[in-house]
């Protein structure tokens, strides 16, 4: 009970809870915004009306979720000042310009042309309406990019040296194009799109299941599966670089990961284990033989880091990195399975027959936000106790006068006032799905 009423463990929880609420609605607008272009590029081009239609009725879907996107990045940077005093003021020289850099560069551009993307149909020439929807979709990819930017510096921190408590930078380049930055920002790209097509894929079924404008809908899903079928495999591929990276960069994050306690070789990929802290092994364990020293060192006798080479009060929940991790690639392997029998169903003629398929595509809509979320776990957890990775820790950065009553008073609010906000937001969403693409 102590230890729950830490301010440390209470700001955690609460950057956690909020941090989830946010990462969900990027990862979808970007996908979304980048579908939404492509449909007024095919309409642009052909002049069916079909894409038009597609293309209003996703930009207000877009519309709801960028907007409630804004809102949660805004609170959450308000945490930085309010529970993280002196994170936000060492890293005030690299991530104060970064995030600034955002701003102006993503935010206004996003901003700006979403006013015309919504309601500039019928008064601005179509090759401006098209130009409006390509530039919100590269202002949502901006914006990851300054934001992953930020987020990976944290993790493998370069460019920079610590002096009198402050981070001071000394080669701008070496620090925003960090190590884990291109790896990061290809995996959640790939992320995106996944989740916007699953999306897609999914109302498209739901609406071809209802029988509703299903000239429009069978254009989505085929446009949607064709994307899954080759995207799948590729962030399974970008995730084991991503992998490799981190096994370079942050090893003990690994070792969580694989629930590898001992550095060995021949290690086991588990495919089901119960990790005990404690006593630093495993209860339970099923596991494939070998086949982790393959994949991280592409050989059977490769040796792999353990937690052995961590010290006990270094390393991260290792229960919490290994299940996320364990989620994470079952629902990439559920995606992979997706695009390979919705090729099976094309291939027989049978894609857009309403059936037990899209019912599943229907089921599919939530696993990649569940991934997405067990994929920041792993990332965030697996950091643990470290801030920024090697140089400050949660004890470091934490504000010094925040006390456990502010602490549990600041999230039981956020908690609450989220609860209402966000409620109302995902129910006008699925209200604005329902009306479909015939809505006025």
């Amino acid at each position: 009970m102590e230890q729950l009423l830490d301010p440390i463990l209470l700001s955690r929880i609460q950057f956690a809870f909020v941090v989830s609420f946010h990462a969900i609605f990027p990862v979808f607008s970007i996908g979304i915004a980048s579908f939404v272009a492509l449909l007024e590029a095919l309409y642009y081009k052909t002049g069916d009306e079909a894409y038009a239609r597609l293309s209003a009725f996703w930009t207000k879907v877009f519309a709801i979720a960028f907007g409630m996107g804004v809102v949660s990045g805004i609170v959450m940077s308000f945490q930085f000042g309010t529970n993280w005093s002196n994170f936000a003021y060492a890293t005030a020289n690299f991530l104060g310009p970064v995030l600034s850099y955002e701003v102006v560069t993503a935010f206004f551009l996003e901003a700006a042309f979403l006013g015309v993307l919504l309601f500039g149909r019928d008064k601005v020439p179509a090759g401006v309406h098209l130009f409006a929807a390509c530039m919100v979709a590269l202002g949502t990819f901006i914006s990851s990019f300054w934001i992953l930017a930020a987020n990976s510096w944290m993790h493998t921190p370069a460019g920079v040296e610590f002096v009198n408590g402050m981070f001071h930078v000394t080669d701008w380049t070496a620090a925003i194009f960090n190590p884990s930055f291109p790896y990061r920002f290809a995996h959640m790209g790939l992320a995106s799109f996944l989740t916007g097509a699953f999306v897609v894929a999914g109302v498209s079924a739901w609406m071809l299941l209802r029988n509703r404008d299903t000239v429009a809908h069978r254009k989505a899903l085929s446009m949607c599966m064709w994307l899954i079928l080759f995207l799948a495999p590729a962030q399974i591929v970008m995730g084991d670089f991503h992998g490799l990276n981190t096994l370079e960069y942050q090893p003990a994050k690994v070792a969580a990961m694989e629930g590898n306690w001992e550095t060995r070789s021949n290690v086991p990929l588990l495919l089901f284990a119960i990790p005990d802290q404690e006593n630093q092994t495993n209860h339970f364990e099923l596991g494939i033989p070998s086949l982790a020293s393959i994949i991280l060192k592409h050989s059977p006798d490769g040796v792999v880091p353990g937690l052995d080479a961590t010290p006990r009060e270094e390393q991260p929940n290792v229960f919490a990195v290994f299940w996320s991790f364990r989620v994470m690639v079952g629902i990439g392997v559920l995606m992979l399975l997706a695009g390979i029998i919705g090729l099976i169903y094309r291939l027989k003629g049978s894609l857009y027959q309403p059936g037990m398929f899209h019912r599943f595509l229907v089921l599919m809509i939530p696993t990649p936000f569940i991934a997405v979320l067990a994929g920041w776990f792993v990332t965030e957890i697996g950091r643990s106790p470290w801030l920024v990775y090697g140089m400050m820790k949660y004890s470091e950065a934490i504000t010094p006068s925040l006390t456990t009553g502010l602490a549990v008073a600041s999230l039981i609010g956020f908690t609450l006032v989220y609860a209402v906000v966000y409620a109302s937001g995902f129910l006008y969403i699925l209200k604005t799905i329902r009306k479909g693409t015939d809505q006025s």
